[in-house]
């Protein structure tokens, strides 16, 4: 049998988006305050790490709480980087409830570069306008957060929802990715395929993709690919994916 042991962060991580440095003492931002003290209940003196996203970490520690602030002395910088080898972009078409979340949740952990978000022809959920907007910003945020959870200092990007006909279709898409999208019954898995050093995967909504989509994305470059036998929900295709990719040709597979 073997037992696997996942040891955890020393001290809680939060993203700060402001300049940092050794021996700099600032005031937290309110949300990041208010988790850090009403959520965690971390008292003065207690350790946190920050960073920025511009790279590495800041090991600091709270030296005041008041109604109004929690002030932190940052005592050093670590010159930390948790990310894949990998450059690999999720082109997830919208999910409907929290499955859109779960996904981009899951997809940091397993070390995603960006996220394009589409709308395809079977995406349930429709967003325009202030909506949209609202969306992409919630959607960063859960990013922002799966990052503090899992140790990434880099925060990938979710760009702006595009319909999938026209992302296909436009400058924004990556030419000399490997190009992937996920196909029960394609000809092809995925370790049948050279090594990448750069991944494009386009995962469908509920339903998958429609044949037209599927037709579009192939003469685009887009090589459909199989899981196996069984058909998996879309968000159980992604990150099952993407676990494989990793384990094939990323981080999963060690020096």
């Amino acid at each position: 049998m073997i037992e696997l042991i996942i040891a955890s962060m020393d001290s809680p991580r939060f993203f700060c988006d402001a300049p940092l440095g050794p021996g700099a003492r600032l005031d937290l931002p309110e949300a990041v305050a208010r988790h850090a003290v009403r959520v965690l209940r971390l008292p003065p003196g207690a350790p946190l790490t920050l960073f920025n996203g511009r790279g590495g970490e800041y090991p600091a520690v709270i030296t005041a709480i008041t109604r109004e602030r929690v002030t932190v002395s940052i005592s050093g910088w670590e010159d930390v980087e948790r990310e894949s080898p990998l450059q690999l972009t999720l082109v997830q078409a919208i999910q409907a409830a929290d499955k859109m979340d779960y996904t981009i949740q899951k997809a940091v952990e397993l070390g995603i570069s960006a996220i394009q978000p589409v709308a395809s022809k079977r995406s349930v959920v429709k967003l325009s306008g202030d909506r949209q907007q609202k969306r992409e910003a919630h959607w960063q945020s859960v990013v922002i957060s799966a990052c503090e959870q899992c140790g990434r200092n880099q925060i990938p990007p979710v760009t702006p929802v595009q319909p999938l006909d026209l992302w296909l279709a436009g400058p924004g898409r990556p030419q000399q990715d490997l190009k992937l999208m996920l196909a029960p019954g394609a000809a092809h898995s995925l370790p049948q395929l050279p090594p990448a050093g750069r991944v494009t995967l386009l995962i469908g909504a509920e339903g998958g993709l429609e044949p037209n989509e599927m037709k579009t994305a192939r003469l685009v470059g887009f090589i459909p690919v199989s899981l196996g036998p069984r058909i998996l929900r879309t968000e159980t295709a992604s990150l099952a994916a993407l676990a494989a990719i990793q384990t094939l040709w990323g981080d999963f597979k060690g020096a």
